[in-house]
């Protein structure tokens, strides 16, 4: 059975909203676990998305025992962990399962598992994560869909990453955990969700210093333990319900944000002539009135999240004026321009660029969700369509928005999610 998600436009939204634990980081540090040989992990704030099930179900197949003591805590327990070949189905389903790759390699010195899946942005080669793993010592082989790495010690190294990849910096992180030595990972990223990850670690008796910054360095251990850990704030959630806010909403007052985490959005809501407060841990918004329109860069964090930039297209298409959203990170992250043209936007593309051309009023039809974040694109526009807008493959919207139509039908919204026969 294949869901849909039928929303009723121009309800006007209103109330409180609070954001779920981070997806991306979740993705890592549920991997992250199995580094432990001494102990279960207690980790807290872990979001109802199928990416959390699909990484479960790997772990479970790896022999590691989860389980659930309540809402949002998951208890890991790797002690019986075995190394065997990740072929599972769920490897094909999102493409951080590429964490166990550093996972698996610190704590076995070798692993075997399929090319991980996901949602299609154009190219994401994971070169940079087998260089990594090379410069530590490991001998990587791709044959027939597999990858196996293997090594008969982990040495640390000086790496340097030609970009500055979350994935590979997270992964590299990993096997360098109980690798011999000291490993310094330059050029790294500098996403929250890094921090987060190396927090984890380092309360399982990791030595990692610099995580935030462009430098990290991984004085590796002999083994690490048990902990409890308690995730960040989605910044990406905490994004699109800002966004949401801006197109739709009377007030919304957004709970359990880091203002820190979502300031380049913040920047270009306020420039767009939206009212925004700035509090502690949270943030209140209220629709924009004769938006402007905005240029937008997306780069790596602190800079304009390419996450973002989807949902954001749909509100620039409500601005007076021309906008235009220039993508550096993913090039090929347009496909829900496409979809929002069939609701009546006015959006031009040219490589690695979208022109938005508003202010357009748009209207119910049938999208489709070609990935997450387009996903998200496409409720921000049903939302403030009029009519109804059907969206199809809400499973991608699934993978990374812990209860989205829940949360907004609190709100206000008109959301009903309906199953077809396939």
């Amino acid at each position: 059975m294949t869901q849909v998600l039928k929303i009723e436009g121009q309800h006007p939204l209103k109330g409180v909203v609070r954001i779920s634990g981070s997806k991306n980081a979740t993705v890592a540090l549920i991997p992250a676990t199995i580094l432990s040989s001494l102990g279960p992990i207690s980790i807290i704030g872990v979001p109802h998305i199928s990416d959390v099930e699909s990484l479960n179900h790997l772990l479970e197949f790896l022999n590691v025992e989860v389980n659930t003591p309540s809402d949002g805590h998951l208890v890991i327990d790797p002690t019986h962990l075995k190394n065997i070949s990740l072929d599972h189905p769920a490897v094909n389903k999102l493409r951080a399962s590429y964490y166990f790759m550093g996972a698996l390699l610190g704590r076995f010195k070798e692993v075997k598992m399929k090319m991980p899946g996901g949602c299609y942005l154009g190219p994401r080669p994971i070169d940079l994560h087998l260089k990594g793993f090379e410069a530590l010592g490991a001998h990587v082989e791709y044959t027939q869909g597999y990858y196996h790495i293997k090594a008969e010690k982990l040495v640390g190294a000086k790496i340097f990453l030609d970009i500055s990849s979350v994935g590979a910096t997270i992964n590299i992180m990993l096997a360098a955990t109980l690798a011999q030595g000291r490993t310094t990972i330059e050029n790294a990223a500098k996403e929250p969700e890094i921090i987060d990850v190396a927090t984890m670690l380092n309360r399982m008796g990791a030595n990692i210093k610099g995580a935030g910054t462009n430098v990290i360095t991984i004085e590796g251990v002999e083994q690490l333990g048990g902990t409890f850990h308690e995730i960040i704030p989605d910044r990406i959630e905490a994004g699109t319900y800002m966004i949401i806010a801006a197109a739709a909403a009377e007030e919304m007052i957004i709970e359990n944000v880091i203002p820190q985490h979502v300031e380049s959005l913040i920047s270009k809501l306020k420039d767009m002539g939206v009212s925004v407060e700035v509090e502690r841990d949270h943030v209140i918004i209220k629709k924009g009135i004769d938006l402007k329109p905005v240029d937008v860069k997306t780069l790596p964090y602190p800079g304009f999240a390419t996450d973002l930039q989807q949902p954001l297209t749909t509100l620039l298409t409500q601005a007076k004026g021309e906008s235009i959203v220039n993508e550096t990170i993913y090039t090929e992250r347009f496909k829900h321009c496409l979809e929002l043209q069939r609701l009546g936007a006015n959006i031009s593309l040219s490589p690695a660029t979208a022109t938005i051309k508003g202010e357009t009023s748009l209207f119910g039809d049938h999208v489709t969700a070609t990935d997450l974040r387009c996903g998200a694109a496409l409720v921000v526009a049903g939302l403030i369509a009029q009519g109804t807008t059907t969206i199809h493959d809400v499973y991608h919207i699934d993978r990374g928005y812990d209860e989205l139509d829940h949360k907004l039908i609190a709100l206000g919204a008109k959301i009903t999610r309906v199953e077809l026969n396939d």
